[in-house]
């Protein structure tokens, strides 16, 4: 696993955060790096809460080139994670995890916040 975190750094107007906004888990930084390297996509990761999705709220992952002003930084198992200051409020506490099984596997979401969540763990509500 290449180590981003040597050469990505937040701007200075992003905020820190820290693993209690969101953690990574190093299976799901381990594939994180693995697809940055391979897509040759940008050096942060994108979370993003949107309305849609069988239960009402899902979360969206993109990689990106550079943060913007009013970003929360987090640094987890050396992926530079930007989260932006409303998916903050759902976020807080969450664990991205990552499986390769062959039925269930993939990323998933262990957020604390979530009163329900569908069977294809992309969505949730509060």
């Amino acid at each position: 696993m290449s180590d981003l975190s040597d050469v990505i750094e937040f701007s200075p107007e992003v905020r820190l955060g820290n693993e209690k906004l969101v953690k990574v888990t190093i299976p799901a930084a381990q594939k994180l790096t693995e697809l940055m390297d391979r897509e040759k996509k940008g050096g942060f990761l994108r979370i993003r809460i949107t309305g849609g999705g069988c239960n009402g709220l899902s979360y969206k992952m993109k990689f990106v080139g550079q943060d913007k002003t009013g970003d929360i930084g987090v640094l987890s198992e050396g992926i530079h994670l930007l989260v932006d200051s409303k998916t903050a409020l759902y976020l807080r506490g969450t664990t991205l995890e990552f499986s390769d099984n062959l039925v269930g596997g993939g990323f998933k979401f262990s957020n604390p916040n979530a009163k329900a969540s569908c069977s294809c763990g992309e969505s949730f509500n509060l």
